[in-house]
């Protein structure tokens, strides 16, 4: 990566700097004349698991608290003296870690994959058409795979333990 004034710049497009138009800056020489320097290119992380580079997101589920350490609620609609308003519930306030968000996605996920097949469950129960074998087994295989992967996120004791996990998703293909 190439900075000029401290801001990212292309050395292969065509560039004007101080009124001067530049076709590239390929030349080492003109960019030192010009005052473009090189730079390390920015620590990548993976959005989905960190905040930034070594900051991770929350792995486990947070019951809230004020500064006090007093426990918080959710707020619902209510009323406060006769008129409408914002009060607490008897519902606990929590922060979704990682954990309950990727356990989340992975139920969806089979879910949706499950979808596809559904028709031959309504299809026994309304009629008692059996449900083929090679359904049946691939129907097994998706909730398998489900299972597998919400056991082993539950058991993830760090984020890089469950990136490993979400890495190794293996949902089977019909």
């Amino acid at each position: 990566m190439f900075l000029f004034n401290g801001n990212p710049i292309s050395i292969d497009t065509e560039q004007v700097i101080d009124g001067v138009r530049y076709p590239h800056l390929r030349d080492p020489e003109l960019r030192e004349q010009l005052g473009i320097v090189e730079a390390d290119d920015p620590v990548q992380y993976d959005q989905r698991f960190y905040w930034g580079v070594d900051n991770p997101k929350l792995l486990n589920d947070r019951e809230e608290v004020d500064q006090d350490g007093n426990p918080m609620y959710e707020q619902v609609l209510g009323e406060v003296d006769g008129r409408p308003a914002m009060v607490a519930s008897t519902k606990r306030l929590v922060t979704k870690g990682l954990k309950s968000q990727w356990i989340s996605q992975t139920k969806q996920t089979a879910n949706s994959i499950l979808a596809q097949t559904d028709w031959t469950v309504t299809r026994k129960a309304e009629r008692n058409i059996d449900i083929p074998q090679d359904v049946v087994t691939f129907r097994a295989a998706v909730v398998a795979e489900c299972d597998r992967l919400e056991t082993a996120i539950t058991a993830c004791a760090t984020v890089e333990e469950l990136i490993t996990v979400v890495g190794s998703q293996n949902w089977p293909k019909e």
